[in-house]
């Protein structure tokens, strides 16, 4: 089984200081790149974090504070390692819950200005959760027949998930083995940001998917509470959700200038 690619892939996996996607950092990040004509590179990289690995952080992937004290911090990495993405989709095990928003917030502190629009994502958890439900030890050994060692480190992890995928598009003949149908296939709900604050509603409109302004439009809020706009700004909400709402509002102000 050969993926069938019209662009290269990233399949990634990422260990961090904790599951907070605007406060936790990554220590380790693996990338497994596969091209169209089935050739494949990978890359592994440890980061400091520069913030303390928490100890149940640290019991799970092994990562300690003093392993990555000399490694590059992500600011240093993040420009070798956009190399490798950009041209890509992207695919991971719980990557659009969880490594893909929190691989995005990470760029946008570094200052990379990295955007979804011309990507894709296949979580390959998703297929594994709507056709088994198990975790991806269970998926390893219930589609590949094997025992996942080194569990947690994202690069057993990495490899694991791709070959995962092409035993899921092996057995799943209802799986189009196109990217773009995998991607519609894992994604769980329709919004213009990772976490999910910015939704779209049944007429294509952004819309407000939380609090108190939650189902409206944001065009509506920002016209009658202007001052909502920039309590997000200031307040704890992902970077890309930020970057998100103001793309919005400079559309909205350039349509209302032409």
């Amino acid at each position: 089984m050969q993926l069938q690619l019209t662009k290269p892939i990233c399949f990634f996996d990422l260990e961090t200081t904790g599951t907070n996607v605007v406060k936790d950092r990554i220590v380790e990040i693996s990338i497994l790149k596969v091209y169209p004509n089935g050739n494949k590179e990978s890359r592994t990289w440890l980061v400091n974090p520069e913030m303390p690995i928490p100890p149940e952080s640290e019991a799970i992937h092994g990562i300690s504070d003093e392993k990555v004290a000399n490694e590059p911090t992500f600011k240093q990495l993040s420009k070798e390692i956009y190399k490798m993405i950009k041209d890509s989709d992207l695919a991971g095990f719980n990557s659009d819950r969880f490594d893909i928003p929190l691989l995005v917030e990470e760029m946008l502190r570094a200052d990379v200005d990295f955007d979804m629009k011309n990507m894709v994502s296949v979580d390959v958890q998703t297929i594994f959760h709507k056709m088994e439900k198990r975790t991806l030890e269970a998926a390893y050994q219930f589609y590949c027949k094997k025992s996942l060692e080194d569990a947690h480190s994202a690069e057993a992890d990495t490899l694991a998930t791709y070959e995962v995928l092409l035993a899921q598009l092996e057995r799943y003949p209802e799986l189009e083995n196109n990217i773009k149908k995998l991607s519609e296939f894992t994604t769980r709900k329709q919004s213009l940001d990772f976490a999910g604050f910015i939704g779209i509603d049944e007429n294509d409109q952004p819309i407000f998917a939380f609090g108190k302004h939650k189902g409206k439009t944001v065009d509506e809020i920002m016209e009658t509470e202007p001052g909502y706009f920039g309590w997000i700004l200031n307040a704890d909400f992902p970077l890309y959700t930020k970057k998100v709402l103001t793309q919005i509002k400079l559309s909205k102000l350039n349509n209302k200038l032409s």
